[in-house]
Order: C-alpha cells, then structure tokens, then sequence
C-alpha cells in the first residue's frame, strides 16, 4: 500500500488576548500568564459576566485595509506566518482556507449601530458581514490563487481548516496553503452565551471548578506544505501533520453527548489516519471550555481512550486565551506545535490547593499540567475541538517522519440522489418553499422539531432528508459512521444573525435569546440535520458565495476520496427573507430577483451504490477549483480563471474539453459557449448557493433523461470575492 504525501508546518502566526505575535503568545501561555480582564468592545454592564481575552489592538492598526476585524486579525496572524516560513505570499498558486464561527459579527454591529444612530447603515460594511469574506479577503490581500475556502463550523473551524488543507495537498490539490481560523469580539457572542447562561463570572479554569467560558478572539494561521516543496525550497519544518478525525453527535444543537461518543470517534479517526496507538499521545491541547457539560464529556473522552497511556499530559490554554471560537482550533494548533518543537508543555492555570487535591483523585494516569508548564519529550501532540451542532474533530502533529498508510478510494463517485426545494417548482419531483406540514410530515418531522429551526436550516433540513429518500438511503449502525454532510452557503442564517444583533444593540447584551441563539452558526443546519438523519460521519459547512453549493460537491467528492465515509450529503441552502433582500438592495447586489432554495445531492462511492443496487443519476467524472484575487464586492468575471478551472476539471476528469455536450451554469455571463447552456437561475433566480448546486443537479438530470443523447456535461459557478468551482459529470 503506498504512503500518502506528507504534509508539514513551515510557518506560525498568531495574535490573541496574550499577545500579537507566536514568540510573546508562547511565552505568556507558558508561564501561566492570563489574557482575561474586563471586556472593553462589548456593552456588558448589564451582564453578569464581564471578563474576555481582548486583542489589545484597535482594527485601525491591524491593517490600512478596510475589512472587517476577524479579517484584520487573520491577515495580521498570516503576515507573520508567511514571514516564519521565509516564503513569498507572491507565489500565486497559495491556497487559503480558513475558518470562523461568527464571521463579520463585529461589521454586523457596525452597520446597524450606525443604522439606529441615524446615520445609515454603510454599503461597504454589508459586503464584511458574512463569515464568506474572510478567506477572500486574506486571498486578495496577499494576491493569491489557490483554492480558497471558508470552513464555518463554529467552534470545531479552526482545526477542520488545516485538516481539510492537507487532504488537498495529499490529492495533488496543491503544494501550499496557510489553514487556520479567526474569530472577534462582537454583540453575538456576548449576548448568546450571556443568554445560556454559560459564561464565567471569572476566568474559566477548565476541567476545575469553572462554571463556564471566557471569550476572546483572535488567529491563528500556519503555513502548510508538502514534504516535497518544503524540502525543494530548503524550508525550516517544525513537525509533520499527521492525520485528523471529523464527526457528528447527532444528538443536541449546543450540548455535547455525555457518553462522549462523538468527540471519541473523532479522536480514534485522527489516530487511527495517522497510523498509530493511543499509547503514542505525548500531550493533548484539550478543548477544555471550562462549562460543565463539555468538560466531563471530553474528560470521559480522555480517560476512555488513554487509560493505558502512562504519560500522558493535557491542557487547555484557553485558561489564559478564553474561547476565541472558529480561532480557537488553530490558535491551540499553534500551541501544539511549539510544544513539540520546545519539548514544554502549557499548563491550565487557576487550580487553588483545594482543586489540586480533587484533580488528584480523579486526573488517574492523566497529567492535566495545573498552574505550571513542565519540560517533557513531545513526539506526538493531538489538538481537539468540539463545537456547536454537534461537530467534532481532531488533529495529530508529530516531529517524527512518519509515513501514513494511503487509504484512500479509487472508486467512482454516483450521484444517487437529488432533492430540489426551490422557490419555484422546476418540475413534478421538485418542492417549492412554500412550505407547509405535509412537506415535513412526508418525513416524520414532527412540529416540535422543526418550529424551533430557523429558515435557513428549515429549508436544509427538508432538502437533505428528501435527497436520502430518494436515494432510498436510511441511516442505521451499519453506516451512520459512513455518511457524512457538506452544507454550501453564500449568506447561510444571516436573517437569524442580523435579528439577534439588533436586538443586542437595541435592547442591551444582556438580552439576548436563549432559544434563537444556537441558530445562528453557520453549521446549525448540517447540526439538525444530523441530529434528525442520524448521519454521525463527517460534517462541515462551507460559506464561500454564490459557488458555495456547487464547491461543496468537490469537498464532499474529496472526503469520498480519502475513505472515510462511502455516502455524503453535498448541499446548497440560502433563504430569501426581508432581512436579505433589505441588505441585497442596499448593496446594489440584484441583477436578478433574489431567489431561495435548498438543492441536495447524495454522492456514493461506486462499492456503496453496487452492493444496495442504487439508481445512478450519473457519475461524478471530475471536478476542480480556481482563485483570482479581488475584492469581496467585484462580481466581475474573470475568463482565464473560467478556463483554468474547466480546463483542471477535465484533466482530473481524463477528458478533453470538446468532449463536453453541454454547460448547466448560474450565471449565462460566466461562459460564452456555442454548445448548449443552460442557465439555472432563470428558473429560480438568484438563489446563490442553491443555484450553483442546482447546476450539478440539473446536468445529472440531462445526463439521465434516456431522450437525451448527452454523455459529459459541465456544471460551473462563479463566487463573490473570484472563486469559481467546476464539476463534470459522466452519463451512468
């Protein structure tokens, strides 16, 4: 069996609450000294909590640039980056992905702050509001090329992005790419967890006698590459990454499962990947909250899976960062790698002598590192993550060379399924938004479960449970584990977000709603469609503009790949609400009506499809990405980066291009083509996501249909901020 490509970390960034660069955050976090103290950004004098982990730098001086603040941060953390890896940013084929939880929360709080003042919300603060820009904006800062993705999985993004960039460069997708998260303070997460009532009154301690998190914000950002172009251009290599782990509880929207089934599973993906025993773990940069339920989870976890492990240390440095969200991942990532490289390990501060003594009677085999860092050898370190919606997920570094087993699938992809809940019904199997009882009751979704939902994951919901009833798939032990979901989004529950902003604004942060909060994240969706499906397996969400539906069928094609799961939901969901077309006119942004939408595919590798006899739409021959650089509000299209990625597509397809019959696209401006083109948003407008998935879609549909004599058709998209995704599909 061959070895997969290796992939290692040549650079670090970072900026949080301890410090605005790797040196002074390491030693901060290392001699126990705290980032928390009382919030300045954020109204909290009606809480009962008022203590974060702040970044002590106004936005004015992260960047001259006018992007929004998680967006400062990230460029701010990716500049040191580059500069530790000694390699030019003007190397153009440089992929970016990164993840977040709130996104442009702190533009959102802007906008409608200026809005209630009178002074009018700003046009060029709508275009910072969505977690979609923060990717493109890191791009376009920097002018690079390579696949651009915006990972928006709450607080699991983080490290879902630097798994998610080394199962690219294991494909051949690319030999760099700077991976991590980024995440600001604003009014919504203040507000939301004020809400739950799971902030701390004082710095958390966790795994201690805390009762809740601490927020900060900031980023974390490291350089990626292959072994080879590291080597090539006689790079400084901090360590190898190894393998990492992603799943699903499919059990609560915020609470994590008690058995810790979900966060061990993901854990026993990344140690598994990563050829080794969970004897091999030297240190575990835990997730460590500090609120009841996920500490006792994860510490179940951890003594489940490691009881046999004699040296074993963990700790959580959110003691001194707080929680910095979809940042948390890669800040901790960062934290990882400099504990094998300096061989020290952080501590968890703010264990009195009284909490040493209960740690002592439960910590077991476990070194839970209290107060005080110690020297150690480190060989192998795990960050973990865990987040809302149920997500989970996992990585291993390593200052070993280790070859890791190849397992991935040479199989054909199918499409076996399709559901298309439009705004207007494009033919008799379609569904329209329009919802009503009968719609869900089809599926056995009670009205408890989905009145609690907001639109947004309404729609996908639906949508998801419709394309598996198509393909006649049920969730079962058999292959819960093997199904997984990829949620592509432009503005994902933006109506949900804006709602609970404005009333933090408007009625005072303490305010905030308990029961409309977790619908916020971006990922809440693919959560309650897990939770009702069953679906344990991978789970992201992707927020990447209109190609987002469309760029999620090659993420979910690349977890097929890499043999994990045999089934995946790729899907492309946006809502059309008040709140969206107020914003959208606003920024001049409607060409065409505004339209909605959820299109979802079921993806199954060809061993799946056989062995249960599946219906095949048509196969998934392949597909590509391209990246130009421009700003997140140019909708401008680029024709050379229209043929790169058509052109990369067929390569990864074996084809030629003039072995293409027709183009189904959701645009007619991004292709001028002499062969059949099929524009799908002159059906159901522009309903971003949902179109570009419906491109795919549609041409499985042509590909099907007996009357048609198509072989290859071509499904494209075009994105905000010069992203462009292209799928080929082969007749079955």
């Amino acid at each position: 069996m061959a070895d997969k490509k290796r992939c290692v970390v040549t650079g670090l960034g970072l900026i949080c609450g301890v410090g605005d660069n790797v040196k002074d955050c390491w030693d901060a976090v290392t001699l126990g000294h705290s980032g928390i103290d009382e919030v300045k950004s954020v109204d909290t004098s009606n809480c009962y909590a008022h203590k974060g982990a702040e970044v002590d730098k106004a936005s004015s001086e992260l960047s001259p640039e006018n992007y929004d603040r998680s967006s400062l941060l990230c460029i701010h953390a990716a500049n040191e980056a580059f500069e530790d890896a000694n390699i030019d940013a003007s190397e153009k084929n440089i992929g970016v992905i990164l993840g977040s939880c709130v996104g442009g929360a702190a533009s959102i709080d802007k906008y409608y702050t200026d809005e209630i003042k009178g002074d009018g919300g700003k046009k060029e603060d709508i275009f910072k509001m969505g977690a979609s820009a923060i990717a493109n904006n890191v791009s376009a800062h920097f002018g690079l090329e390579g696949i651009t993705a915006n990972i928006v999985n709450a607080c699991a993004a983080g490290t879902m992005s630097i798994g998610y960039a080394c199962d690219l460069i294991r494909e051949g997708k690319g030999d760099v790419f700077i991976a991590g998260g980024s995440d600001s303070f604003s009014s919504l997460a203040f507000s939301g967890f004020h809400a739950l009532h799971a902030l701390d009154e004082n710095a958390c301690s966790p795994f201690n006698h805390s009762t809740g998190i601490t927020l900060g914000e900031g980023s974390g950002i490291l350089v990626i590459e292959s072994y080879e172009h590291a080597v090539e251009r006689g790079a400084k290599i901090y360590c190898e990454i190894l393998g990492s782990g992603v799943s699903s509880d499919a059990y609560h929207i915020t609470a994590p499962r008690p058995d810790g089934e979900g966060q061990m599973s993901a854990i026993r993906r990344a140690v598994e990947s990563s050829a080794l025993s969970f004897d091999d773990i030297d240190y575990i940069n835990a997730h460590g909250t500090g609120t009841a339920k996920n500490d006792e989870a994860e510490f179940l976890s951890l003594h489940t899976l490691f009881d046999g492990n004699d040296h074993l240390s963990v700790s959580s440095t959110k003691s001194m960062t707080g929680h910095c969200l979809g940042a948390a991942g890669s800040i901790e990532a960062v934290f990882s790698v400099k504990a094998i490289k300096e061989n020290l390990v952080p501590p968890t501060i703010g264990y009195s002598d009284e909490d040493l003594k209960v740690l002592s009677e439960k910590a077991g085999n476990i070194d839970f590192i209290p107060n005080k860092s110690h020297t150690k050898d480190v060989h192998y370190a795990m960050s973990n993550s865990f987040a809302f919606g149920g997500n989970n997920a996992s990585i291993i570094f390593s200052d070993n060379e280790h070859d890791i087993p190849d397992n991935s699938k040479n199989e054909k992809i199918y499409i076996t399924g399709i559901s298309k809940l439009t705004g207007t019904r494009t033919d008799e199997r379609s569904l329209n938004c329009n919802l009503t009882s009968e719609d869900y009751d089809k599926h056995g979704i009670k009205v408890a479960f989905y009145r609690k939902l907001d639109r947004f994951s309404q729609l996908q919901l639906l949508s998801g449970m419709d394309a598996l009833a198509d393909a006649d798939i049920k969730i079962d032990k058999d292959n819960e584990y093997k199904t997984g979901i990829v949620i592509g989004t432009a503005d994902g529950p933006m109506t949900e977000i804006v709602d609970f902003q404005k009333k933090a604004i408007t009625r005072g942060t303490e305010k905030g709603s308990a029961f409309s909060f977790p619908n916020t994240v971006y990922n809440a969706a693919g959560g309650y469609l897990s939770i009702f499906s069953g679906i344990k397996g991978y789970n992201a969400t992707v927020a990447n503009g209109n190609q987002a539906g469309l760029q999620s069928i090659c993420y979910a094609a690349d977890i097929l790949a890499d043999g994990n799961e045999s089934v995946m939901l790729a899907a492309g969901t946006d809502e059309n609400t008040k709140t969206n077309l107020e914003l959208y006119t606003k920024a001049e942004l409607l060409e065409k009506p505004l339209g909605e939408g959820s299109v979802t595919l079921v993806l199954e590798t060809e061993k799946s499809a056989n062995g249960r006899n599946a219906r095949k739409y048509a196969e998934i021959k392949g597909y590509a990405q391209a990246h130009r650089p421009v700003s997140y509000d140019n909708s401008e299209v680029d024709s050379k980066a229209v043929v790169e990625v058509i052109e990369k597509a067929c390569v990864n397809a074996g084809i030629e291009a003039d072995n293409i019959d027709f183009v189904c696209c959701d645009d007619r401006k991004i292709i001028k083509t002499l062969m059949p083109c099929y524009d799908v948003s002159q059906e159901i407008g522009n309903a971003r996501a949902a179109a570009s998935a419906m491109t795919a879609a549609y041409a499985a549909e042509l590909l099907s249909d007996s009357e048609k004599n198509y072989e290859y058709g071509l499904a494209l998209s075009m994105g905000a901020g010069g992203t462009y995704s292209a799928v080929i599909l082969k007749k079955a």
